[in-house]
């Protein structure tokens, strides 16, 4: 046996390894649908927001105003149906992934998966309830990019590891707009939006095309 099949060898045993310990069936056009549906959901609120302020004044009148039981439904109306689409795109987008490649959609690595995303973004969902309990809503766009990010990189572990970028980023934007208290809405559109349309293109290119 060559030294070339000794290395095919261990990579294949890499690989194995990798299939029963991460989940690796994650879409990378679920990340840009995902991303998609923010955007469109940031702009809708984004209407909303200005129909309830006006066009001239702050978004969130420097994040001290006290919202309104209407606009605060609304918004939170928007972001509920974004979440719903981009979950239930991820499950169709991720189950044909995984028919295709002769894998399980819910599996161990997946359960890992799911319960440790779960922890930071069920916390940090209970905390932007208490935000706005305490009306204070210019934080609410800083801690749900924050919360979402650590969600992505402590999930990295069990799947694919890059995931762990988007995270990072996210985490950065989050603490960012901390200091750009009104302006949250703009913000979550990048975290949301556009950094999930260039993660998933960029995965699907340079993962799923070139496994092909």
């Amino acid at each position: 046996m060559t030294s070339s099949d000794y290395l095919e060898d261990i990579r294949e045993i890499r690989n194995l390894m990798n299939k029963s310990s991460r989940f690796i069936s994650l879409s990378g056009l679920s990340g840009i649908m995902a991303g998609i549906y923010a955007l469109v959901g940031a702009w809708f609120a984004r209407g909303e927001l200005i129909k309830a302020y006006g066009k001239q004044r702050n978004l969130y009148e420097e994040g001290t105003y006290v919202a309104g039981n209407d606009i605060t439904i609304k918004l939170i109306t928007i972001a509920a149906i974004v979440v719903f689409l981009a979950v239930v795109t991820g499950i169709i987008l991720t189950q044909r992934k995984a028919r295709k490649n002769g894998e399980k959609i819910f599996d161990k690595s997946a359960l890992k998966l799911l319960i440790n995303f779960l922890i930071p973004l069920v916390t940090g969902g209970i905390f932007t309830l208490v935000l706005l309990q305490k009306t204070a809503v210019g934080l609410v766009a800083p801690a749900t990019l924050i919360f979402y990010g650590l969600a992505c990189v402590n999930a990295s572990k069990y799947t694919l590891g890059h995931v762990k970028y988007l995270g990072y980023t996210n985490i950065i934007l989050g603490l960012i707009s901390t200091q750009f208290v009104g302006y949250g809405l703009y913000f979550w559109a990048i975290g949301f939006g556009v950094f999930h349309i260039i993660y998933g293109g960029l995965m699907y290119i340079l993962v799923e095309r070139t496994a092909k």
